[in-house]
């Protein structure tokens, strides 16, 4: 589930100082995962993606929420139950605390960011069953986690991009940063649960190696809400269907 993830992540560029006009406090996102097994598409897991307000003693943040779950009769195969959640400023979705959770086939960790912006700095600590790890890591300006930078992807503007326009940008991920690009390639009407959306389509790709490759395609309008992504990796090739959308912040 971590490459559905990711394959996701790897649409977005960064454009500082942006101002979060697409996500809003209550907003429900459902996906159907896919597969290829044996030439087969197969559905094997629900991915949901939800926002919600938290109040500190200093300022209400955003929770950004995403888990995803193996359908009941995949999990003796392969049993999936991953939670990531970053807390972010609302108007600028800069994160401040991230959280993964991930027990994926018996396979166990949890890792936490405390970010440092001004000093340019991320403390995190893993856990690994009985085993804890503190360090603190360096990134630069602008760097997010995985699933701030999916939110964040939302506030581009695509309408000022021609066909072909690339763009890079940086991701923190198990405690490494690296390089994420998108070239986007126009608009594009498509078939949805949801109804026909016309979209703004995207290629995706990435500095490390043997990571995903893809298209997604966001609803051009106000929302820029993901509706359908197709991923390859090294073992094989996946989709994302959305399902159902609520709360969304702006009224199309």
């Amino acid at each position: 589930m971590l490459r559905i993830l990711f394959a996701l992540t790897c649409f977005i560029s960064v454009s500082l100082g942006a101002q979060n006009t697409a996500v809003g406090f209550n907003e429900k996102l459902t996906y159907t995962a896919a597969y290829n097994m044996s030439g087969i598409l197969t559905d094997l897991a629900q991915v949901t993606m939800e926002t919600s307000p938290v109040k500190t003693s200093k300022a209400t943040l955003l929770r950004l929420k995403c888990t995803a779950t193996t359908y009941s009769k995949w999990d003796n195969f392969f049993k999936i139950r991953d939670l990531y959640e970053s807390y972010v400023n609302p108007k600028t979705l800069t994160p401040y605390l991230y959280n993964r959770d991930i027990n994926e086939g018996g396979y166990y960790k949890n890792m936490k960011y405390t970010y440092g912006h001004k000093s340019g700095t991320v403390k995190t600590v893993m856990k690994k069953k009985n085993h804890t790890e503190n360090k603190t890591v360096n990134i630069g300006a602008g760097t997010k986690d995985i699933i701030a930078t999916m939110y964040y992807m939302r506030l581009m503007d695509f309408e000022s991009m021609s066909a072909g326009t690339s763009k890079s940008f940086p991701i923190i991920f198990d405690r490494e940063e690296f390089k994420g690009a998108i070239t986007y390639l126009g608009k594009e009407t498509i078939s949805t649960t949801i109804g026909s959306k016309s979209c703004y389509k995207l290629s995706i790709g990435s500095s490390e190696s043997g990571a995903v490759k893809g298209t997604l395609w966001l609803t051009a309008d106000a929302n820029k809400i993901p509706v359908y992504g197709k991923f390859k990796i090294p073992v094989g090739t996946g989709e994302l269907k959305i399902k159902s959308a609520t709360g969304l912040k702006n009224q199309i």
